[in-house]
């Protein structure tokens, strides 16, 4: 699974190059170029990390920083800022806003293309990490395969890129809309009870030899993977 990265920026040629450089690396990217919408987005879907250009119609990205800090669901979420304002105090600003990075505009495209990985690594070294492990199950990304107690477990690919996203947050519930947009894409229009499908599916592959079930169903709000 790729890691998403979501830049709101509203110069649309840059918010290309960016778009055009980051999946150049490897990342999944959604481009949004008002500061209002991105705020009613950032509800609806997490991404692992935002680029985030201060001045913004609708909402200042300045503004967007302080209101995605103060939310549970992305208090924790790396931001970095672009901006023109090169002055010490308005970085500063930046920083104690929120933002956890800060460019100043106009910067070198191999340099933030760096500052990304860093931070990726060291926020959420889960979504660029090869391996990743959850109780008794690992799963690779390079070779996509998937063991539970050594014992090989065969995935069909909905079902490997599920059980991806679970191990990327063990113990967060999901609802069915976020596992569709997680899992699916948002520009595919999946119904909701493919996800109830693909979830027992799942389960009956881990499941082998009375094994216990690591998917747990939150009555009401979604599923979750215990760790």
């Amino acid at each position: 699974m790729q890691p998403k990265i979501t830049v709101v920026e509203d110069e649309e040629a840059l918010s290309v190059l960016l778009r055009y450089n980051l999946e150049a690396e490897g990342y999944e990217v959604e481009t949004i170029l008002r500061g209002d919408e991105a705020d009613i987005r950032l509800q609806e879907h997490v991404p692992d990390l935002v680029i985030l250009d201060w001045m913004l119609p609708g909402v200042p990205g300045i503004e967007l920083c302080r209101r995605l800090r103060a939310r549970p669901t992305t208090e924790r979420l790396p931001i970095i800022m672009l901006t023109a304002r090169g002055e010490e105090s308005e970085r500063i600003r930046g920083l104690s806003t929120g933002a956890d990075d800060y460019v100043v505009k106009p910067f070198s495209t191999p340099e933030l293309m760096a500052r990304v990985k860093a931070m990726l690594r060291r926020a959420k070294p889960e979504v660029v990490s090869s391996q990743l492990k959850c109780g008794d199950i690992e799963l690779d990304r390079d070779s996509h395969r998937v063991h539970r107690r050594s014992r090989e477990v065969r995935l069909g690919p909905t079902e490997f890129r599920l059980l991806e996203f679970f191990m990327s947050s063990p113990g967060r519930v999901f609802s069915r809309s976020q596992l569709l947009d997680g899992v699916w894409g948002h520009d595919i229009y999946v119904d909701e009870r493919t996800v109830d499908v693909h979830i027992g599916r799942l389960r009956k592959a881990l499941n082998f030899s009375n094994m216990p079930d690591v998917i747990r169903t939150v009555r009401g709000a979604g599923y979750s993977m215990e760790g």
